[in-house]
C-alpha cells in the first residue's frame, strides 16, 4: 500500500468518525449509550469478519511464527482502550452537544506523545506543551460552566480522550509486528461489543423494538465507523508516521462540528467557536513544529553532503 493511499485511508477514516458523532447522538434517543455500543460494534464485527476470512486467513501461519501470546496481549488492550474511549465518549453525548464532544476528543493528539514520554521514555518535543496550554484554553471557552451537565460531559470527554491515545499507541506497536489489520478490526469491535453488552445488561434494558427504531444510526455507527473506519485507521498508521496520522485525525473535530451545524442546527457562539480554534490550534502546533524542524535539520544535511 503506498503512502497516498495510507493518507487517503486516514482522511477518509476522520470523516466517518467526525460525521459518525451524529448517529452517536440521534441514536441514544430510545435506548442507552451500552446497548448503543453493544449493538454498533457487533454489527462493526459482523462487518468485517468475512472479510477477515477472503483476505486473511492465509497470512495467520506466516504471521503468527512470531510471539502469539503479544498479539493476544496487545489486541487484548486495543479493544479494552477502544472500549473505555468510545463508552466514555457515547455517555458524554447525554450530557453535552456534539461539537464540544468532537473537539475535547481530539485531546488525544497532545496526549499521545506525553504519553510515550512518561511510559517509553522517548524524548518529547517542546511544542507540546504550548499545545497543551492552547487546549485547556480552547476548552475553557468551549465548555458552558454554568451548566453543570455540560462540565460533566466535557469532562467525560476528555477523560475518554486519554483512551483513545492509548488506543493509538497501542495500534501502532501491533501493526509493525503483524499485518493484520482486519483481524485486528474484527476482533477489538467484538471486545468492545461484548464489554457493553455486559454493563448494559447490568444498568439498561435491551429491548428489540427500541433498538429497531435507533436501526439507520446503529447502521451507520456500526458498519462505517465501528467496523470499517477503525480497520482504515489501521492501514493508515501501517504507511505513515503518528505526526501527519494525527494531524489528519485531528479534522475529526471540524467534519463533527460541520455535520451538527448542518443536520442538527447546532451553532456555537463566538466564544465556542474560538474554542475550537484553539483547540485546532494546538493540536496542529504540537505534530507541525516537529515536521518543520525534521525537514530543516534534513535539508541542511543534503547541503553539507553536496558540500
Amino acid at each position: 500500500m503506498s503512502k497516498t493511499t495510507s493518507l487517503l485511508s486516514a482522511l477518509l477514516c476522520t470523516f466517518i468518525w467526525g460525521t459518525t458523532f451524529i448517529a452517536q447522538d440521534t441514536g441514544m434517543d430510545n435506548i442507552g449509550p451500552f446497548t448503543f455500543n453493544a449493538v454498533r460494534f457487533f454489527i462493526g464485527f459482523l462487518a468485517i469478519t468475512p472479510l477477515v476470512f477472503l483476505f486473511e486467513l492465509k497470512k495467520f501461519k506466516s504471521e503468527f511464527k512470531s510471539d502469539i501470546k503479544s498479539f493476544v496481549n496487545l489486541s487484548f488492550l486495543i479493544g479494552l482502550s477502544l472500549f473505555l474511549g468510545s463508552a466514555l465518549q457515547q455517555v458524554a453525548l447525554l450530557y453535552t452537544d456534539v461539537a464540544n464532544a468532537a473537539f475535547f476528543t481530539i485531546f488525544y493528539v497532545p496526549m499521545v506523545p506525553i504519553i510515550i514520554f512518561l511510559f517509553r521514555r522517548r524524548s518529547i518535543h517542546w511544542s507540546v506543551w504550548p499545545s497543551v496550554v492552547l487546549c485547556l484554553i480552547g476548552g475553557y471557552l468551549l465548555t458552558n460552566f454554568q451548566d453543570a451537565t455540560v462540565r460533566l460531559g466535557d469532562s467525560l470527554v476528555v477523560l475518554g480522550a486519554l483512551f483513545w491515545s492509548t488506543h493509538i499507541i497501542f495500534t501502532g506497536i501491533i501493526v509493525k509486528k503483524y499485518d493484520l489489520p482486519l483481524t485486528l478490526g474484527a476482533i477489538q469491535t467484538l471486545i468492545v461489543s461484548l464489554f457493553s453488552f455486559v454493563i448494559g445488561l447490568i444498568y439498561e434494558e435491551f429491548i428489540y423494538a427500541d433498538i429497531i427504531k435507533e436501526i439507520n444510526s446503529i447502521l451507520y455507527a456500526g458498519i462505517l465507523s465501528g467496523g470499517f473506519a477503525f480497520v482504515l485507521q489501521i492501514y493508515a498508521q501501517k504507511n505513515i508516521t503518528p505526526a501527519p496520522a494525527a494531524i489528519i485525525f485531528s479534522l475529526e473535530g471540524v467534519f463533527a462540528t460541520i455535520a451538527a451545524w448542518y443536520i442538527l442546527n447546532q451553532i456555537l457562539d463566538i466564544n465556542n467557536l474560538l474554542g475550537c480554534f484553539f483547540i485546532l490550534c494546538g493540536v496542529l502546533l504540537s505534530q507541525l513544529l516537529p515536521l518543520i524542524k525534521k525537514n530543516i535539520l534534513n535539508k541542511s544535511q543534503k547541503i553539507k553532503l553536496m558540500l
